[in-house]
């Protein structure tokens, strides 16, 4: 399950970032456009370390030997100005990226572990956000296995089993968790119904 974080602050957001790694996060994307590179190293420097390796950086890739982060995240926008593969850092690391058509999910290069394909419902966080074709019937055109294909956009507990039935590996929440009263509690319950249906999978 992956978390990405509000754009926005948001009230006691580092003690809900560590209680959702402590609750099983398995990544937290930091996607923080407006933060310098000062206040993301401050945000970073909060979580607890033993988290660190399950961080991925949206920007400031520069922070990332000095805090032991090894996944770095491409936007669409990154990933078609750069004709070759992602820049290469000095140690071996795990990349992501956005796509938001099952064409252009096919076509990535096998460079990436996992890319979110969005908007499969409409979106919690961003207002008039919604899709323009059926994402979860383009799936059954996937002929790309090397990358795990992540569903984003309006996954909540309603419909997150629907995503990983429809043929996404995995799904991505941003919304559901940052615009709850309670993001721990939805987190996990929503990590509870993914995995009920995965074991029954099995």
């Amino acid at each position: 399950m992956i978390v990405i974080t509000n754009p926005f602050p948001v009230a006691h957001e580092i003690k809900i970032v560590n209680s959702l790694f402590e609750e099983g996060l398995s990544l937290l994307h930091i996607r923080k456009p407006d933060f310098s590179e000062l206040e993301m190293a401050q945000f970073i420097h909060q979580i607890k370390l033993e988290f660190r390796d399950r961080i991925v950086l949206h920007n400031h890739h520069a922070l990332a030997e000095d805090f032991g982060i090894n996944r770095f995240h491409f936007s669409e926008k990154e990933r078609n100005q750069t004709h070759d593969s992602p820049a290469r850092f000095s140690k071996p690391c795990r990349y992501s990226t956005a796509t938001h058509s099952i064409k252009d999910f096919n076509s990535l290069e096998s460079d990436f572990d996992y890319a979110f394909l969005s908007p499969v419902f409409k979106s919690i966080s961003k207002e008039n956000y919604h899709p323009k074709t059926d994402l979860l019937e383009e799936t059954k055109s996937r002929t790309n296995y090397k990358t795990k294909v992540i569903a984003l956009g309006g996954i909540d507990s309603q419909n997150i089993q629907k995503v990983l039935q429809n043929g996404f590996d995995d799904a991505a929440l941003l919304g559901s968790i940052w615009k709850n009263e309670n993001p721990v509690k939805q987190f996990k319950l929503c990590q509870q119904i993914a995995l009920s249906y995965l074991q029954s999978q099995v």
